[in-house]
């Protein structure tokens, strides 16, 4: 595991904010120039009005991009699945949730991102599989795309 260089008072505060505030999402693409025909990506993402506490995220994290979206709101996300195996997952092991809706998402996020890292998720049982465990992130959260839908085109 990474050694994350971030004061407790920093990363406590950035991890409750979290807990409050973030989200660990499985992003699944549709791409013609892949061989299983879905891209299926891990993103981090946090949103407010102020970009100050999201540029604290952007410093300690040393990753991610913080934008501007057209309603006025501030975004952090990391999608870059390198960035979140070596920075974001090693940051909230070592700052973790009090929420224990936001531990089980994390929990979820992380066994994701193994299978990924194991390039399971280039195999139609991968594919099940993240869809599985996706189906308990986020109270089952908006989806673009169903379960249905993308185990359809497999």
């Amino acid at each position: 595991m990474q050694k994350i260089n971030v004061s407790p008072k920093i990363g406590w505060y950035l991890s409750g904010f979290t807990d409050g505030e973030g989200s660990f999402n499985v992003v699944f693409r549709q791409r013609k120039d892949y061989h299983q025909k879905w891209k299926v990506s891990l993103c981090f993402n946090i949103s407010q009005k102020d970009q100050v506490i999201l540029a604290l995220f952007k410093k300690h994290l040393k990753c991610g991009t913080l934008r501007k979206r057209a309603d006025d709101i501030w975004y952090f996300e990391v999608n870059n699945f390198e960035a979140i195996k070596s920075k974001v997952i090693p940051f909230f092991e070592r700052f973790n949730f009090l929420s224990s809706k936001k531990k089980r998402d994390f929990s979820k996020f992380r066994e994701i991102a193994s299978i990924i890292d194991r390039n399971e998720h280039l195999t139609v049982n991968g594919i099940k599989e993240i869809l599985d465990i996706r189906n308990d992130m986020n109270d089952g959260g908006k989806r673009k795309y169903s379960e249905k839908e993308i185990l359809g085109h497999l």
